[in-house]
C-alpha cells in the first residue's frame, strides 16, 4: 500500500492507508559520485555533482511534504541506483521507496503510472528532482487540472518536461519519444493529439542538467551555497564566452589579471584551439558549457562569486578605469549599465555605426552585447539570466532588466573588433541587424531568425578598401 503524505509538521510519520485518489510519484536517483548528474561532472567534479543531486532531491521531497500539509495524496519515490535501505538512511523512513523498473525512461514512466492507476489512483503526477523551482502550488495546480483534462505537462525550458500528469493509463504517451533530446515535449504533445487528449500546460520552468541551468540554484543560496559559490560583497566577476578565441583572448584578459577584487571566468563552448590553455595559464576559472552565447554566459555566471557581473566578449577591450566606472554607475541605483561602443576600424561609416549604437543605448537602453553589459548578480539571478536562444539573447535580457530599472550608458568606451562588420560588410550587417530586431518584434522566433541569419552569413561580401 502507498504512503500517505499528511500533516504539516516536521515529524511527518509513515502510515499505511487506503489508496487515495491522487498520487505523486517522484523519480529520483541515489547520489553516487560519478553516476549522478553526469552532465555536470566536467564543471563541478563528481563529488559536487553528487551533492547537488542530493540537495535537489531533498528540496523536491520538502515540496512534496508541503503539498501534503494542504492536500491528501499518496506519495512514492521511484529511484534508480542504491537500494531502499540506503535511500531511507539518506532521506528518511517517512517515504515509500520503490526501485524503478524498465530499461529506459519511457518504460519506467509507463510502468510507474500504470502501477499507480492499477492500484486505484485516479490522478497521477510524475516529477523528477531536477527542477528546484517547482512548488507545492504547482503540484496542486496540476492535480486540479486533471479534474477537467486528460493530461497535464510542466514544460521545461530545454524542450522536455519537469512534470506529467494523467488521469488514466496511457502507455502510448511514453512510446516513440526521443528521451534526452529537446523534442521530448513536442513529441509527447503530438502523441496526445493523436490520442485526442485534452491537455493543459503549466508554467515553463528550468531543469538542472547543464552548467547554464545552475542559475536556478543560485536563486536559492540557502540550499545550494555549500555546492555553488557564495556572493562576495565588492567582488566583480568578469564572464567571457569563448569559442576558438586563441588569437584574441590574451589582450582582453591581461588588464584583468592579478586583481584580488576581480575574478575572470571563461565560459568555453568547446574550443579546439589554445583558448582554454591560455585562459588557465593566465589564472582564469574555465567552465565548460554547451555552445551558444546565452548558455555560455549563464554557465559562467552560475560559478561567479562577484556581487557585480560584467559580460565581456573575447574581442572587446575595457577602458583603464572600468571597475571604478562600473561601481560608480551601479551605486547610483540603476538596474544595469554598459559602456559606449568604439569599433577598431578607421572608416567613416564605422563612426556612424558607433554613433547610432550609442544613441540607441542611451535612449532605448538596448546596448549591444559587445558593449560590456554589467549589473549586480542578485538582479541577474532574479530575471533568470540570458534566454537560451540562438539569437537576440542580449536584447531579451535588456528587456527583462528594464522592468527593474534603468540601463545606464557609461561615459567611457570599450574597444571591440570590427570582424563582424568586416565579415558581411557594413551595409549588409546594419540592414540585417535592423531587420532581425523588427522581425523579432513582429513575433518571428529567435530560432527562425538564427536560421535566416546563418544562411545570409554564408554569402560572400565584396571587399571594401580601408583608408586612413
Amino acid at each position: 500500500m502507498p504512503v500517505s503524505v499528511s500533516g504539516g509538521s516536521d515529524d511527518t510519520a509513515t502510515r499505511v492507508a487506503p489508496v487515495r485518489a491522487e498520487r505523486l510519484i517522484v523519480f529520483a536517483r541515489f547520489p553516487e559520485a560519478g553516476q549522478a548528474k553526469t552532465r555536470l561532472i566536467a564543471a563541478l567534479g563528481a563529488d559536487r555533482a553528487a551533492r547537488l543531486q542530493e540537495s535537489l532531491t531533498r528540496r523536491t521531497l520538502e515540496t512534496a511534504r508541503r503539498l501534503g500539509a494542504d492536500r491528501a495524496c499518496d506519495l512514492e519515490v521511484r529511484f534508480s541506483g542504491g537500494d531502499i535501505d540506503r535511500m531511507s538512511r539518506l532521506y528518511g523512513t517517512q517515504w515509500r521507496f520503490v526501485p524503478q523498473q524498465g530499461t529506459g525512461l519511457g518504460e519506467r514512466l509507463e510502468q510507474s503510472v500504470g502501477a499507480a492507476i492499477g492500484e486505484g489512483a485516479k490522478r497521477v503526477l510524475v516529477i523528477g528532482t531536477d527542477c528546484p523551482e517547482i512548488e507545492a502550488a504547482t503540484l496542486a495546480e496540476a492535480f486540479d487540472a486533471l479534474k477537467r483534462c486528460d493530461l497535464t505537462f510542466g514544460p521545461a525550458l530545454d524542450g522536455g518536461y519537469y512534470l506529467i500528469g494523467l488521469n488514466q493509463s496511457r502507455p502510448e504517451i511514453f512510446r516513440g519519444v526521443d528521451w534526452g533530446s529537446d523534442q521530448v515535449l513536442r513529441q509527447s504533445l503530438e502523441r496526445a493529439r493523436q490520442l485526442r487528449c485534452k491537455v493543459q500546460l503549466l508554467r515553463p520552468l528550468s531543469d538542472v542538467d547543464y552548467p547554464e541551468d545552475l542559475l536556478a540554484c543560485r536563486r536559492l543560496p540557502a540550499e545550494f551555497s555549500p555546492i555553488l559559490p557564495k556572493t562576495r560583497s565588492g567582488q566583480l566577476s568578469v564572464i567571457v564566452p569563448t569559442l576558438n578565441e586563441a588569437r584574441t583572448i590574451e589582450p582582453t584578459l591581461l588588464p584583468l589579471m592579478g586583481r584580488t577584487d576581480i575574478e575572470v571566468i571563461i565560459a568555453d563552448g568547446g574550443s579546439v584551439d589554445e583558448t582554454v590553455s591560455i585562459a588557465r595559464r593566465m589564472g582564469c576559472l574555465v567552465v565548460p558549457v554547451r555552445p551558444g552565447r546565452g548558455r555560455q554566459m549563464n554557465g559562467g555566471a552560475a560559478f561567479a562569486s562577484g556581487e557585480g557581473l560584467l559580460f565581456l566578449h573575447a574581442d572587446t577591450r575595457l577602458p583603464a578605469d572600468f571597475e571604478a566606472t562600473i561601481w560608480s554607475i551601479l551605486n547610483q541605483g540603476v538596474a544595469a549599465g554598459a559602456f559606449r561602443l568604439r569599433i577598431e576600424d578607421p572608416r567613416q561609416a564605422i563612426r556612424w555605426i558607433e554613433w547610432g549604437a550609442n544613441l540607441r543605448s542611451r535612449i532605448l537602453q538596448t546596448p549591444y552585447g559587445d558593449q560590456g553589459l554589467f549589473m549586480r548578480a542578485e538582479l541577474f539571478h532574479q530575471v533568470g539570466g540570458y534566454p537560451h536562444w540562438p539569437l537576440m539573447e542580449d536584447y531579451e535580457l535588456c528587456r527583462r532588466i528594464r522592468r527593474h530599472g534603468k540601463i545606464a550608458l557609461a561615459n567611457k568606451s570599450v574597444s571591440t573588433s570590427a570582424r563582424r562588420w568586416n565579415r558581411l560588410g557594413i551595409c549588409r550587417t546594419t540592414v540585417m541587424n535592423q531587420f532581425i530586431v523588427a522581425a523579432f518584434h513582429l513575433g518571428v522566433s529567435p530560432e527562425r531568425l538564427a536560421r535566416w541569419y546563418s544562411s545570409r552569413k554564408k554569402r560572400p561580401c565584396p571587399k571594401v578598401r580601408q583608408t586612413g
